[in-house]
């Protein structure tokens, strides 16, 4: 792992530390987390980037039909 170090406001400080309380957590294990949770965001933005010009092919998207299917049996009655 590396190191990184950054500042953020008093406040914003106070609410890291009473939220990793609040959690059970440590303040280093949430901001991880907070950063690691922002970068799949972005990175989820390139993604759709991708699909928009590349989108599927016949024989990708040839499935897509069957997933609308539902379940393969009729299991209503267990729930008696």
């Amino acid at each position: 792992m590396t190191m990184v170090s950054f500042r953020v406001k008093d406040e914003e400080a106070a609410a890291l530390q009473q939220w990793a309380k609040a959690l059970g957590v440590d303040r280093s294990e949430l901001l991880r987390d907070a950063v690691h949770r922002h970068l799949a965001a972005l990175s989820s933005e390139n993604d759709i980037e991708a699909w928009q010009r590349q989108p599927l092919s016949a024989a990708e998207g040839s499935l897509s039909s069957i997933a609308d299917w539902g379940p393969d049996e009729d299991w209503s009655e267990w729930g008696r």
